[in-house]
């Protein structure tokens, strides 16, 4: 099953890590990246976002951009090499943007990277391709993996989420980002202690949380390379994994802010046999919602403009997915995400694609976004870890942003060179 291995990380030297470290790549915005920029010369998103500059020869500069940072940095001490391998416990302290309080406990390690079809790395989402080129120009420049993506892992009774807590650690980083995230990174180096973990995990599939393009990208990565006699650099990559049985594992939903309205009133063209529609204000629709998910009914959330919206209640689930005309399995036509997409939107609102929406992981931004033009916005409960867990194992995935792991995980804590295995 899983291959994980201890690993020579690489750390900034000084202690300032709140000007070092940034969200991960696919969530800065350009006036983020130009602030986190500016914070230091050494925030990591030089490196795992160069800029394009206006008398750059070709495209492909701010690649050989971001390498030449990377090295300079290591050759003037403002990051070393870790002095012998180890693991690294991650552990985020953290409120949801709804008020719970929450502590989420990761070890990130190296792992073997495996294609899908060996069923031993298994993903849940779609991935946009254009992603997948970025992200390998800078792993083909660099030689190094300067993010960790975030893995799951079965762990009934809690065994290896006591383990990975219960671990001697001999030196502890802390960090607390903008958005009031405790970041603690604790290196762990015991032999004893990680022979122990590598064992654990040995037996165990690994679900990607988050992070598929750059998953995908190591996959081409170490296509290049060819069959091999022994295991190379190519083989592993950073990742952060969690167990399935954390108490701080979240999962909040994307909705979907509609950029273009369908022909026809929208409150007409929702009429279906499969729910209700009962008339709510838009400022109580993620409250309800969440009540209708608590009490464990289906429902979606419909703010319109003029400051009143829907809630479409479910009351034939069986019927609305085998209204779905695919060869999907049951579990997946049943998620909320699908019946969004493939019921809502295309059956009722006659909308198809990808383009007529943008998404959002604040329901108060989706409310906000049709007294700003949009036709009407669509909020909805996220899936659960099961749902995940059961349509990964069918070997089938769900929609683009169909989950939410919350929070990222952080970029800059530690990045590994390839050089360094």
């Amino acid at each position: 099953m899983a291959t994980i291995r201890p690993f020579r990380g690489l750390r900034f030297t000084s202690d300032d890590l709140a000007s070092r470290v940034a969200p991960p790549y696919d969530v800065i915005s350009p006036a983020m990246r130009e602030e986190l920029g500016a914070r230091s010369e050494h925030n990591v998103v030089h490196l795992t976002l160069p800029v394009q500059n206006a008398d750059d020869r070709s495209k492909f500069v701010k690649y050989a951009r971001s390498a030449s940072t990377l090295q300079h940095w290591v050759d003037s001490g403002v990051m070393q090499p870790e002095a012998t391998p180890a693991f690294y416990r991650y552990v985020q302290t953290f409120c949801t943007p709804y008020g719970e309080s929450f502590t989420r406990t990761a070890l990130i390690a190296l792992i073997k990277v495996e294609p899908y079809e060996n069923g031993v790395v298994l993903p849940h989402e779609q991935t946009f391709p254009k992603h997948k080129e970025d992200r390998l120009r800078i792993l083909e420049a660099t030689r190094s993996h300067l993010e960790c993506i975030f893995g799951l892992f079965e762990d009934p009774g809690q065994q290896i989420f006591r383990v990975i807590d219960g671990a001697a650690s001999t030196s502890t980083h802390k960090v607390t980002t903008d958005d009031g995230i405790v970041h603690s990174l604790e290196v762990i180096t015991d032999p004893a202690t990680l022979e122990n973990l590598v064992k654990l995990v040995a037996d165990r599939k690994i679900w990607i949380a988050d992070g598929h393009h750059r998953y995908e990208t190591a996959l081409a990565f170490r296509g290049v390379s060819g069959e091999r006699d022994t295991e190379i650099p190519e083989d592993y990559m950073m990742m952060a994994l969690s167990s399935m049985e954390d108490p701080g594992l979240v999962l909040l939903p994307t909705h979907r802010m509609l950029k273009r309205a369908p022909e026809g009133k929208i409150e007409d063209l929702l009429q279906s046999p499969y729910w209700q529609i009962e008339h709510a204000a838009n400022s109580d629709l993620w409250n309800l919602l969440c009540e209708a998910n608590t009490a464990g009914q289906r429902a979606f959330g419909v703010a319109l403009p003029g400051g009143s919206g829907l809630i479409l209640r479910v009351t034939d689930l069986d019927g609305l997915a085998n209204s779905i005309e695919s060869d999907a399995s049951a579990a997946l036509k049943r998620l909320d995400v699908t019946i969004l997409h493939e019921v809502i939107f295309a059956k009722n609102l006659g909308l198809t694609g990808h383009d007529f929406f943008d998404y959002t992981r604040d329901p108060q931004e989706a409310i906000d976004a049709v007294l700003n033009g949009s036709p009407a916005s669509f909020l909805m409960n996220p899936p659960t870890v099961e749902d995940m867990r059961e349509i990964a194992l069918g070997g089938e995935k769900m929609p683009q942003k169909s989950t939410y792991y919350f929070p990222k995980i952080e970029s800059g804590l530690v990045l590994w060179r390839l050089g360094d295995f």
